[in-house]
């Protein structure tokens, strides 16, 4: 686990913040803008130094260690000590690559490993293999950054990041200077990272669509001070929370692929407690998926439907009700087996069913998205 205390003030802006991060996997801050996403990860970076913090990563004993006294420099900054940028085995990337532009894409790699030293530099060779590989960068290394598509680009500066063998990786809106296109094109190779490394990723974006394909912890950041954090799943799911009110609302299933209708190109795709039909796109039989239910997408009733075009339903147990955003609508938590859907209706159509916690429903799902 990470621990991470800060406390800084930056005209009338404050960040007062307390975190326990994992050690392993991506956690997304999410948040407006100016709530203090790129500060708290410029104050873990070292490029920022708070009045008051505190910055402790758990001991890796397979990876290299940074030089602080005679032992390992788990502890990055205290009431005592502040290890600069360049002491911290970090990885950094922003929304602009930032690439040399008179170096070839291997020459802004080898300039990556000579971040780190000597003797660890065999470490970082290897980590920068496996990252072109990971990224898909193997055909680029002899161009100029100019001659590359701003998806490649960042890619390269993934890469470059890698090649130091940090052991925390920063990502500060990655996706937030690309077009529609350039992101899809790189999302893929986010999702590779975020299944072949096991070093903790703290990814910034205010994009709920990137935090739900990505995030497997949230830190929900408003005005410089920590709102929520825990899974992904937890946090989807509290009917309160800016992410349930967002227009884009809804869960993330964890999913595995079941079996193939080669007839009607569909896979069917098991969740704990039931399973559902998306089409097929040639994901692998058994290979795990996330699946986007979205809020608008979820329908109650509290008869068992008559058959329609609409297939996917499951009886359930309605957990939650709470207001929505616009006073029009409210937000329904469904149990189904062992997942929670979140439902968006009208307040009309709440009481028309008169639905309370606690009652036996059945939930109609028009539509899911493979989100990984």
């Amino acid at each position: 686990m990470i621990e991470a205390r800060f406390q800084h003030r930056l005209g009338g802006f404050t960040l007062d913040v307390d975190l326990r991060l994992p050690s392993n996997g991506i956690t997304v801050l999410f948040g407006p803008s100016g709530c203090g996403k790129t500060t708290l990860l410029r104050c873990l970076s070292g490029l920022t130094r708070p009045q008051r913090g505190h910055l402790r990563l758990p001991h890796l004993p397979h990876l290299p260690h940074l030089p602080f006294g005679e032992r390992p420099a788990e502890v990055w900054q205290s009431d005592a000590h502040c290890l600069p940028p360049h002491q911290r085995a970090i990885g950094l990337v922003f929304q602009e690559a930032s690439l040399f532009p008179h170096l070839s894409v291997q020459g802004n790699l080898d300039y990556g490993l000579q971040r780190i030293p000597t003797l660890q530099r065999s470490t970082g060779q290897r980590t920068l293999a496996q990252a072109i590989e990971l990224l898909g960068i193997g055909a680029l290394l002899q161009r100029l950054p100019d001659t590359l598509s701003g998806g490649e680009r960042q890619r390269v500066a993934m890469a470059r990041a890698l090649a130091t063998a940090p052991r925390l990786l920063l990502m500060d809106e990655p996706l937030a200077a690309l077009d529609a296109a350039r992101k899809a094109e790189l999302l893929p190779f986010l999702d590779r990272l975020h299944r072949e490394l096991t070093l903790p990723i703290v990814y910034v974006t205010h994009a709920l669509p990137e935090l739900m394909r990505l995030a497997d912890h949230v830190v929900l950041l408003d005005q410089g001070r920590v709102r929520a954090q825990g899974s992904l799943t937890e946090m989807l799911t509290q009917l309160d929370s800016p992410l349930a009110q967002d227009e884009a609302a809804g869960v993330v299933l964890p999913c595995r692929v079941g079996s193939r209708d080669e007839a009607y190109h569909l896979l069917r795709l098991d969740f704990d407690g039931g399973h559902l039909w998306t089409r097929d796109d040639g994901q692998t039989l058994g290979s795990p998926q996330r699946v986007r239910v979205a809020a608008r997408d979820v329908s109650i009733s509290v008869d068992e439907p008559t058959p329609s075009s609409i297939s996917q339903a499951w009886p359930g147990v309605l957990q939650a009700l709470a207001p929505d955003a616009h006073p029009s609508q409210q937000l329904a938590l469904v149990r189904v087996g062992g997942v929670q859907l979140i439902s968006r209706i009208t307040r009309r159509s709440a009481e028309r069913l008169a639905l309370i916690a606690g009652q036996q429903v059945w939930v109609q799902v028009k539509s899911v998205a493979l989100v990984s």
